[in-house]
């Protein structure tokens, strides 16, 4: 009887045995239990996955990392690793991809095409056993999605707790990926595209996607190289400086013979004031560029940058020749504009005026021939005291553009204006001035006013000097430079009661000030009120005005004509 039963026992153990995949064993080593953790350390969520590739990739449920700080891998041996980026996510379909940190992991391979309905397939759900158990089930309903992706209705119970585990073909490959079943005790199933999950990624985009950032754990980066200098470039604008820090570095390690990544190293090196680390990176940028010219030309720009605009020396090695060396390199190696137009910065930089100009010259005629680059030589010129020369050059900046003007062109008509009133042309200067208003009615100030007021004086336009003014006085009431502008030109122009009342603003904006106690009592007096106007200006003089006694000899002395 004993023999008998040991041998049904025997019958039953390799029954049981055979009831599993012959792959099931080696499979069990690829699937693994997640945890994921809150910033504090706490323990946020659960779930299972399984390897994809040898170097660490695997997929499983997206959701257990919404709002992850940290996640570990925890294999069918209890060792556990930690998850150490996010490869891509579909927040639709409930997928993850993500890299754990191991040296090698045991992929399940993904199947090359779908299960169809009424095929068999296995449920593998995480164990710590040696002998897996496996959870058969038939394909029932298929739904395709995105193209060729399936999602499965399976006739099986699944384990509990296996959301994220694989399902298995009869050869062992994987063609789905468990759901969260909606009621525990459900004999079907639901599985998503294990290939979908397999495919997802990261691109230059990323960076600003909603699913991938509500996760705290880091993003890989595209293994497209012009896709991650998209990632780098947005990211310089959307994360902080650790993060982007962060960026640098892990586009480092990921293309080490890129420059890019380099170049921006040596850039966050500078704000640091490790220039010694900036100079090494872009050295070494410079090495490993297949684009030498860019590279040069980067170099250059970060050294004048420096130079321009920091008060401070920022290393000795750094030095405007320096930066005229490499964007002479650059151009050198490729005789792009750009680089001309920065060795004509670094010289005028240099106040090599003579030469800049000499250098943006040859621009004229470029791709880069613009409005900015008539305008940087009207510059050189304008050092040079050429004043012919840097008007004709403020005409061609105008010139680029065409009427009606748009608001690009106002910083150069402005530039124009402020020209031509240096050199004395005043009512073509006041015309200029009038075009930048109707191209920036809300950018222009009290200072705009007076100072297009005082050409149209200068050029003989009374009523319209006089309606500036009192723009500017609306705008700042109590500036007494406006106030005592205005009142002269009223005197000048016989309006005495008018430059009564606003030297007297003047006066009450500042009592301590000479100016309007100047034109109250030259206005007093031209009205005939000499007393009056002898006592201001008598106020004048003692405040310090140096006109007022010539105008007490001419208008206030007894002795004097009238006007």
């Amino acid at each position: 009887m004993k023999y008998i039963f040991n041998t049904v026992c025997m019958a039953l153990f390799c029954l049981s045995a055979m009831a599993q995949p012959d792959w099931a064993k080696k499979a069990i080593k690829s699937v693994f239990t997640l945890k994921t953790f809150s910033a504090d350390g706490s323990l946020l969520a659960s779930g299972n996955g399984f390897f994809v590739g040898e170097n660490g990739e695997a997929v499983s449920s997206f959701a257990p990392f919404k709002g992850a700080a940290k996640a570990v891998a925890i294999d069918a041996s209890g060792k556990q690793a930690d998850i150490v980026a996010i490869i891509g996510a579909n927040s639709t379909f409930d997928v993850a991809k993500f890299r754990v940190e191991t040296n090698r992991s045991v992929p399940i391979a993904i199947a090359s095409s779908a299960a169809q309905a009424g095929a068999t397939v296995w449920l593998m759900p995480y164990s710590t056993k040696k002998k897996p158990d496996c959870q058969q089930g038939t394909v029932g309903k298929i739904e395709n999605f995105n193209g060729s992706h399936a999602y499965y209705t399976i006739s099986a119970k699944a384990a509990e707790n296996a959301a994220g585990c694989p399902v298995l073909n009869e050869n062992g490959e994987a063609i789905g990926l468990l759901q969260q079943p909606t009621i525990e005790s459900d004999t079907v199933c639901y599985a998503v595209s294990a290939a979908f999950a397999n495919s997802q990624t990261t691109n230059g985009l990323s960076i600003n996607d909603q699913t991938l950032n509500s996760t705290q754990i880091k993003k890989e980066l595209p293994n497209d190289l012009n896709q991650a200098l998209l990632t780098l470039y947005i990211g310089s604008s959307v994360l902080d400086s650790t993060g982007y820090a962060t960026l640098v570095g892990d586009f480092i390690a990921k293309f080490p013979n890129a420059a890019d990544g380099y170049v921006n190293r040596a850039q966050l090196s500078c704000k640091a004031k490790r220039y010694a680390d900036a100079e090494k990176d872009m050295e070494y940028a410079i090495k490993v560029a297949d684009s030498k010219d860019d590279a040069h030309f980067n170099y250059a720009k970060l050294i004048y940058q420096e130079l321009a605009f920091r008060q401070e020396s920022p290393y000795s090695g750094w030095t405007l020749d320096k930066a005229l060396e490499e964007a002479r390199a650059a151009y050198r190696a490729k005789p792009f504009s750009i680089y001309r137009q920065l060795e004509a910065q670094i010289l005028f930089a240099q106040q090599k005026y003579a030469d800049a100009y000499e250098t943006y010259s040859t621009l004229f005629n470029s791709d880069l021939r613009s409005a900015e680059t008539f305008f940087a030589a009207a510059r050189c010129k304008e050092m040079l005291r050429d004043t012919a020369a840097t008007l004709a050059l403020l005409d061609s900046a105008v010139c680029t553009f065409s009427k009606p003007y748009l608001k690009s062109a106002a910083p150069y008509l402005l530039a124009r204006a402020q020209a031509l009133l240096s050199a004395g042309e005043y009512r073509k200067a006041v015309l200029d001035f009038n075009e930048y208003e109707s191209l920036m009615p809300n950018e222009v100030n009290a200072n705009f006013y007076y100072v297009r007021g005082r050409a149209e004086t200068d050029g003989h336009i009374y009523q319209a000097a006089l309606n500036d003014f009192s723009r500017a006085i609306s705008m700042e009431p109590t500036n007494t430079l406006y106030l005592a502008e205005k009142a002269s030109l009223e005197i000048r122009v016989n309006l005495l009661d008018e430059a009564i009342k606003t030297s007297q603003a003047c006066i009450d904006a500042n009592p301590d000030l000479a100016d309007g106690y100047l034109f109250l009592g030259l206005a007093q007096c031209l009205k005939g009120d000499k007393a009056a106007g002898k006592q201001n200006l008598q106020k004048a003089k003692d405040l310090g005005e140096p006109q007022a006694q010539a105008l007490i000899e001419k208008y206030a002395d007894n002795s004097t004509t009238d006007k």
